[in-house]
């Protein structure tokens, strides 16, 4: 921050915002003495945000609240992280060769996400937006939890005594690239019970509580509390830090390659996407597995995360190329322009010529 020449955030948001100021001043003129609403600034050169004491306390307490209901655990060695690490290699192997169920496997830019033994809907994919609209799959609609998760993961988190025998029914994997993100949410309480656990691999990264994410350039605002998160670890998420407040990874997070295995039960009354919603395949299971796409390469761990344009950028992404082929034509078009006006140019100066030989 001090590098860019502010001491403040709110300098900086201060001088990126101008027209807030404008908007206040206007607010104040047309209203007389202002009476009726709380000025959002001080009219002093501080530009404090008032009540700014209160809001730190509040921040704060979440902080506590969120730090008294995360328990963090080292369990897994080295030796144990990279055996896990090569079988999610092969994880993302197989879902390249397409030998996974359709829900199996979600793609995203920079955050591929596989689904074991119970998948869901959400974001995009729900009919209905928000909360309470996440739907389980209907059942078989993804693979099976991999025996491999069961035994280097599972067993070890219950002889731990992080969760009882036979808790879990639901595994996902993100696997993330350098860059990649998971907006703020909450998992839905509807269809998962708690606690949400979660093992990191790959590399170390953060989770950031009470972030408000923007888009078109992306921006994250500052968390309340940032949970760092080392190779190896398991975190566990119950009470306030998993029902009350959002959780999120930011980009600026994701420095390598990392990967998480998230372990949850779903509730027994947690609702499923219907026979006639377009999201559910049928029939109700699928004996088969989808067909392998025909290639000839060999699959690699990062194949599956070839560059992919993201939804919210196709349609700026759209412009330039129409702006550079416009560019494209416009050049062209003057080049041929001025061609022949070069030779017309000529045959006129030729003409010009002949006329002072006359």
């Amino acid at each position: 921050m001090a590098a860019s020449g502010y001491s403040d955030l709110r300098e900086k948001l201060k001088s990126m915002t101008p027209h807030r100021d404008d908007y206040g001043n206007k607010y104040r003129a047309s209203n007389g003495s202002g009476k009726g609403r709380k000025r959002k600034y001080r009219e002093s050169d501080d530009d404090e945000y008032e009540h700014s004491d209160d809001s730190s306390d509040l921040r704060e307490q979440e902080a506590r609240r969120v730090r008294s209901s995360v328990v963090q655990l080292s369990i897994f060695t080295p030796d144990e992280c990279a055996r896990i690490e090569e079988k999610i290699d092969e994880v993302v192997a197989k879902a390249e060769a397409g030998l996974y169920r359709e829900h199996t496997v979600d793609r995203a830019p920079l955050r591929n996400k596989y689904f074991f033994g119970e998948g869901y809907t959400y974001g995009a994919q729900l009919e209905r937006r928000g909360p309470g609209q996440e739907r389980l799959y209907r059942k078989g609609e993804v693979d099976e939890i991999p025996s491999w998760v069961h035994e280097l993961v599972i067993k070890r988190l219950v002889s731990n005594g992080v969760i009882p025998e036979g808790f879990v029914n639901s595994a996902v994997i993100n696997d993330y690239q350098p860059g990649g993100c998971i907006v703020s949410h909450v998992d839905p309480l509807h269809i998962f019970a708690r606690p949400i656990v979660s093992v990191s691999f790959f590399s170390d990264s953060a989770l950031c509580f009470g972030c408000r994410f923007q888009f078109k350039p992306i921006r994250v605002s500052e968390p309340v509390f940032v949970l760092p998160v080392r190779r190896g670890s398991v975190t566990v998420l119950s009470g306030y830090a998993a029902d009350d407040i959002t959780h999120c990874i930011r980009p600026q997070d994701i420095k390598e390659r990392r990967a998480v295995i998230i372990l949850r039960k779903t509730k027994p009354d947690a609702p499923r996407l219907d026979s006639d919603s377009p999201l559910s395949s049928s029939p109700a299971l699928r004996p088969a597995p989808l067909k392998a796409k025909r290639s000839h390469r060999k699959a690699d761990p990062d194949a599956a995360h070839r560059p992919r344009v993201l939804e919210m950028d196709k349609e700026e992404n759209r412009h330039p190329s129409l702006s550079r082929h416009r560019r494209h034509s416009a050049s062209s078009e003057n080049y041929r322009r001025r061609e022949d006006h070069h030779d017309k140019h000529q045959e006129s100066s030729g003409r010009k010529v002949k006329m002072r030989r006359h």
